[in-house]
């Protein structure tokens, strides 16, 4: 007879104390796996190493939000050279009042980190069992693999291990993932690029995006907690500091998406989907004229961001 999987009444479950629920107050839950997406040249990078270094640290991420459990910090920046992560991590460090010499982040040097590799996944768990860290950065995820973003089927294990290592080290995970470029016009979750698996995983996601004036917003999504209202953001220099900076005026208010265009309502039932869509689906879910569709699957084929195949339409990989 096979083994009972382990039960417990619902009421005998544990109570975490409020206090215990974050690693940064608002931004990022305790323990939590997330994404910091976005578009190209919304900052998102540097979000993620200013939550290094509030984290390291122990102070206020962006100046504003506290962290209730500082701790070591493992990074690994796979776009920038190491000179300019030094570069980045110095400038905030300025901004938040903290000297980078002594600060427990831990940045990767090695040359490539691919997750669909079982030899690179066994190093970076044995890196993180040995380091203890409160706080996993990658980014971005395009670098950490060589699979087919759009392909739920070839995402998922690789979100799955890191979600393993979250729950075997207790190391909150956090992955800079980009938005489809264009995408401005769909809820920030959707807008990411790939399948989406990527929404789905994160227990605290935190989106970048410009509004229609050029502002930096910052949104927060939470599993588990109320989300705060939109933030308005800059990178502002002052001296020796580079750094994102809280505007203090009223609260954002992002602007309200349009109604999604056919190539926008295309791309996100694509994005969804985990194989190629036949023509005749697509029609039925878009819910247009069908020379209208196949004049917008002619524009985004010619534009690279559809394929076609003999199965039917599909999203295309990103660019390696």
């Amino acid at each position: 007879m096979s083994e009972k999987l382990p039960v417990r009444l619902a009421a005998d479950l544990a109570v975490v104390a409020e206090e215990h629920r974050w690693l940064v107050r608002d931004l990022w839950a305790a323990q939590a796996v997330g994404i910091v997406g976005g578009e190209p040249k919304c900052c998102k990078s540097f979000l993620a190493l200013d939550m290094a270094v509030a984290v390291a640290a122990g102070k206020p991420c962006l100046r504003r939000f506290p962290v209730v459990e500082p701790g070591p910090v493992l990074l690994y920046a796979a776009e920038d050279a190491l000179h300019v992560v030094r570069r980045r991590l110095e400038g905030i460090c300025a901004a938040a009042g903290v000297s980078l010499a002594g600060l427990p982040v831990h940045v990767i040097t090695a040359r490539s980190l691919r997750l669909d590799q079982q030899d690179d996944r066994l190093r970076l768990r044995a890196t993180v069992e040995a380091l203890k860290p409160k706080l996993l950065i990658l980014d971005p995820f395009v670098r950490l693999h060589r699979i087919d973003e759009n392909v739920s089927g070839d995402v998922a294990p690789l979100l799955a291990h890191l979600r393993d290592l979250q729950r075997r080290f207790h190391v909150a995970v956090c992955v800079v993932h980009h938005a489809r470029k264009g995408a401005g016009r769909v809820r920030a979750g959707q807008a990411l690029r790939g399948s989406s698996e990527f929404h789905a995983w994160g227990d605290s996601n935190l989106y970048m995006r410009r509004s229609a004036d050029h502002q930096l917003v910052l949104s927060v999504e939470q599993r588990a907690a109320a989300s705060v209202p939109a933030i308005s953001l800059e990178l502002r220099v002052e001296g020796e500091s580079l750094a994102l900076q809280v505007l203090d005026r009223a609260p954002v208010t992002e602007q309200s998406p349009a109604e999604p265009g056919p190539a926008d309502r295309v791309e996100e039932i694509l994005a969804a989907a985990t194989a190629p869509v036949p023509l005749t689906e697509l029609r039925a879910a878009c819910r247009i004229r069908t020379a209208s569709l196949c004049q917008t699957l002619n524009d985004l084929v010619r534009d690279g961001r559809v394929r076609k195949t003999s199965d039917g339409y599909a999203l295309t990989s990103p660019p390696l």
